[in-house]
């Protein structure tokens, strides 16, 4: 009897160390051939310049926003209303403008970026199209519309129509 547990105790320490070795080497086991390894991370798309300037989203605004595409020309109105507490878009002081992010209370100087496919985006420094970025669907110089990239904020700020209050700066 005692044979027969020192036996099992044997084959049972036997079986840990078999296992403690081949899960070790698990770690340094890769199934990636060696060239996917040190092929380089794919670069950001260099940044190209704006179709808007930052320049012409200066100035004071009135905003609404809509869900609804076909609710687009009333909301226009209702911004315009909007006027007479206008949001202001501000310069920044390296050449971006001054506006609030997606449920930041506090605007902050945020850049406006061009993209490879022709779109322009206004947010925080990094490659257009961010999460913290907002699209800007169209811009005529008196109506600005946007959306913001984040699903989140875009589902609850909708399409956010800017209607320039007064004469075009």
């Amino acid at each position: 009897m005692v044979s027969l547990v020192r036996a099992r105790t044997v084959a049972g320490l036997g079986i840990v160390s078999a296992l403690t070795i081949f899960l070790g080497a698990c770690g340094s086991f890769s199934l990636t051939s060696p060239t996917a390894s040190v092929a380089p991370e794919p670069g950001v798309a260099p940044e190209l310049p704006p179709t808007i300037r930052p320049a012409d989203l200066v100035g004071k605004w009135g905003l609404a926003s809509y869900q609804n595409p076909a609710d687009r020309a009333r909301t226009e109105g209702q911004a315009k209303a909007q006027c007479k507490q206008p949001y202001v878009i501000g310069a920044g002081t390296s050449g971006g403008v001054v506006m609030h992010l997606a449920d930041q209370a506090t605007p902050q100087e945020l850049r406006v970026k061009g993209s490879q496919g022709g779109k322009n985006y206004i947010g925080p420094a990094g490659p257009p199209g961010g999460e913290e970025d907002r699209e800007i669907i169209s811009f005529d110089g008196r109506v600005l519309i946007t959306r913001f990239v984040d699903q989140d904020a875009a589902t609850r700020y909708g399409n956010m129509v800017y209607v320039r209050c007064g004469a075009r700066a």
